[in-house]
């Protein structure tokens, strides 16, 4: 008879790929189910790899039976803000209706096990400013983390009604490429502050940093980054969680404190030797002057310690991951 299996929804994804990654290097069986419309096949095992979309309830049902899955880890989202913004339909549609036909298949093959890729965006600008704990009000500005949210009360309600058991995971930024495995941080279109600056200080673009006169030490945004490994590495402590009968837990991902917008373009310029381009531009709404995790009690239910705790490395990672993806390491 087969060993249970995890079932990986948007495995081919940034952070999913790179949990995959991890996957591959303990031996643990695994299937990814991904619609590659933002993934990359590229990315992972090939032979793990089924093309195809959450919202499909007889191939989720059918996926779970044929490789006895028991644990369904949920990357597969749309994760623009603003494009959130601007079509909040195909947001709600994806991210919310998919995840509950998603569920719905889940619970017929009898799982009762899922861990969820959350993120800080469900805090809004609620408790910007200091260090954000668990129990800080949620109230996202924005539909992505409105959908974020409704899932987390969707696992919520389905625990009490059905018995699933979940772990919701809240990134903060996560940042970084494997330096073992070719991955690498590719979005279409990209809007991360890393890759962005990397490539205008290697490639040919021009940073544009939004605001320059907010109540930070330097007047740029502060950001929480969270190496991707590192959340990786969460997400396999969540499944042993559940696996072992553990309880339902939201938690955060962060290292604990921050860097500024200009602090990141500094690590960039000792990480590359080259100077990143930019340019000032005016604030974006809703952008909070600092975001910075309080992930304690990742660290007392999971065990969870992150190993990438320097914007110097995590930078430094990525460069790795970018000249990799160009072909020059």
């Amino acid at each position: 008879m087969k060993a249970s299996a995890i079932l990986v929804t948007g495995g081919a994804g940034y952070v999913g790929s790179h949990f995959v990654a991890r996957l591959e290097d303990d031996g643990r069986r695994y299937v990814v189910l991904d619609n590659l419309s933002r993934g990359s096949a590229g990315f992972v095992n090939v032979a793990n790899l089924v093309h195809g979309d959450i919202g499909d309830g007889a191939l989720v049902e059918e996926l779970c039976r044929e490789f006895r899955i028991d644990t369904v880890v949920h990357f597969a989202a749309y994760t623009y803000v603003g494009e959130s913004v601007e079509e909040p339909e195909r947001y709600y549609e994806n991210n919310v209706v998919n995840t509950v036909r998603l569920l719905r298949a889940v619970r017929r093959a009898g799982i009762e096990q899922v861990v969820f890729s959350s993120s800080c965006a469900t805090y809004g600008e609620a408790a910007a400013g200091r260090s954000i704990s668990e129990d800080a009000p949620q109230v996202p500005v924005n539909p992505y983390g409105r959908t974020k949210l409704i899932v987390e009360q969707v696992l919520a309600d389905y625990e009490r009604a059905y018995g699933l058991r979940s772990v919701s995971l809240r990134y903060f930024n996560a940042a970084g490429a494997s330096e073992r495995h070719p991955l690498y941080e590719q979005h279409d279109p990209e809007t991360h502050l890393i890759p962005l600056a990397i490539d205008a200080a290697l490639g040919e673009g021009t940073l544009e940093i939004f605001g320059h006169d907010y109540a930070t030490p330097d007047g740029t945004c502060v950001r929480d980054y969270v190496h991707v490994d590192d959340l990786a590495d969460a997400h396999v402590r969540a499944v042993d969680r559940l696996g072992s009968g553990g309880g339902s837990l939201r938690a955060n991902l962060g290292v604990g404190r921050g860097a500024s917008v200009l602090e990141v373009l500094e690590a960039v310029r000792s990480a590359t030797g080259a100077a990143v381009r930019f340019r000032f531009a005016q604030r974006r709404p809703g952008d909070p002057a600092m975001l910075v995790a309080n992930a304690e009690l990742a660290s007392r239910e999971l065990g969870w310690q992150p190993q990438y705790q320097d914007i110097g490395d995590i930078v430094r990672a990525a460069v790795l991951g970018y000249r990799r993806a160009r072909g020059n390491t």
